[in-house]
């Protein structure tokens, strides 16, 4: 994860004066772009840990209030400082809302975004609970979109070729991912049978010609 932030950093740089991470899971993201970058790294979110992840609450407003119980800025950090906020991804977007919010509440001067994964665009179906394509905030808006969405001073997600040089490749095998990131890119692993009516129609088919 620490080489994801410093593959970031490298793809997004922008003049700061602290790289914060979105505790807990942006933090060695963040220790890594602030090591490539330069720029000081500072806990400037303090995180309630009696508090899980937001992303996976049933509705929007306990997503919601999730994330006002579980972050609270350090003012004596952000206040007038041009900050670089690190998080390891953006599902919906509400946690980033909110805590870009709070960044400028707490008396920052500018607030740029920075994604430690690529846009996530599709869903997943191997076990992680990830909302409806429908509902992820990058399938439904482009770059721009998106950060005007969330509010920030700019926005930047790591290149799925960044991602796959951080994990050691030297480039993404189209024909065959070395990695299943098909919630970046929409190729998945396997045939989405249940999901797709024409397929599913079609086995269905060939089982009544076995028959």
């Amino acid at each position: 994860r620490k080489r994801l932030g410093q593959e970031l950093a490298r793809e997004s740089a922008v003049e700061a004066d602290v790289v914060i991470p979105v505790p807990d899971s942006g933090v060695p993201a963040a220790i890594g772009y602030a090591a490539e970058s330069g720029i000081p790294f500072e806990l400037g979110i303090i995180r309630n840990h009696y508090v899980g992840r937001t992303f996976i609450e049933p509705t929007q407003h306990i997503r919601q209030l999730g994330v006002k119980l579980k972050h609270n800025a350090n003012r004596a950090i952000v206040e007038g400082k041009r900050i670089i906020l690190v998080d390891d991804s953006v599902v919906r977007g509400t946690t980033s809302i909110k805590i870009v919010k709070m960044m400028y509440e707490a008396g920052a001067k500018e607030v740029h975004l920075r994604v430690a994964s690529p846009p996530i665009t599709h869903p997943d179906f191997y076990g992680i609970d990830t909302p409806e394509r429908e509902q992820l905030l990058a399938s439904n808006y482009d770059l721009e979109g998106m950060r005007d969405y969330i509010g920030v001073d700019s926005l930047a997600f790591i290149s799925v070729d960044g991602l796959y040089r951080a994990m050691g490749f030297n480039h993404r095998d189209a024909e065959h991912p070395q990695l299943t990131d098909h919630c970046f890119t929409g190729d998945y692993p396997t045939p989405l049978a249940d999901r797709d009516g024409e397929q599913r129609t079609r086995q269905l088919s060939l089982l009544a010609e076995i028959a």
